[in-house]
């Protein structure tokens, strides 16, 4: 049997695990609105371990990682153009779906930006705050959301997730060299 295959059955398992009564709960974790307090204390502790202004130019720093994130993996989803699993025909029958978007699903979008951001965070914080690693729940939680909804493949996820990870440390190693020229 073929990885497609295999990644569409356990789409199926996993999406199937859930019930009516967690259904607001993945519904209120997937949407990244309800996401901004977190984010509210991001600032804060950036804004505390590095100032007003140096601490300004790290927020412009993830603002931009989070534009260039968005644009790179709708760039990557309309190159790819892999049908979501709930437009799938073959499968949606099987899937417990809340929500229908109509956007190709390869590669998921929250789970390569919620990792880029969170993994560049902790890079940047680790040295200050020794529960930053805790953020990682935030990618963790953001990106089975979309499984649990039966919206992205679980290779969707699992490529974010890799791809995430992979352009914040690139990223980061980028934003010292930079960091380093303009307040050395």
């Amino acid at each position: 049997m073929n990885i497609i295959q295999k990644d569409k059955e356990l789409l199926i398992f996993l999406n199937n695990l859930g019930n009516e009564y967690w259904d607001p709960f993945w519904l209120t974790v997937t949407d990244q609105r309800n996401w901004i307090p977190l984010f509210f204390l991001i600032m804060f502790l950036v804004i505390k371990k590095f100032g007003w202004k140096k601490g300004g130019f790290v927020l412009l720093a993830m603002i931009i990682l989070v534009a260039f994130s968005d644009q790179f993996t709708n760039l990557i989803k309309n190159s790819v153009q892999r049908i979501r699993p709930n437009n799938d025909i073959t499968i949606k029958y099987q899937l417990r779906t809340l929500i229908s978007p109509q956007s190709f699903s390869f590669m998921s979008g929250h789970a390569t930006t919620s990792t880029f951001f969170t993994v560049f965070v902790i890079l940047l914080l680790k040295d200050a705050y020794k529960y930053v690693y805790f953020l990682l729940l935030f990618p963790m939680i953001f990106a089975y959301s979309r499984l649990y909804l039966g919206i992205h493949y679980p290779i969707d996820i699992l490529v974010g997730i890799l791809i995430g990870i992979t352009f914040a440390k690139i990223y980061f190693y980028l934003f010292n060299k930079l960091d380093k020229k303009i307040f050395s």
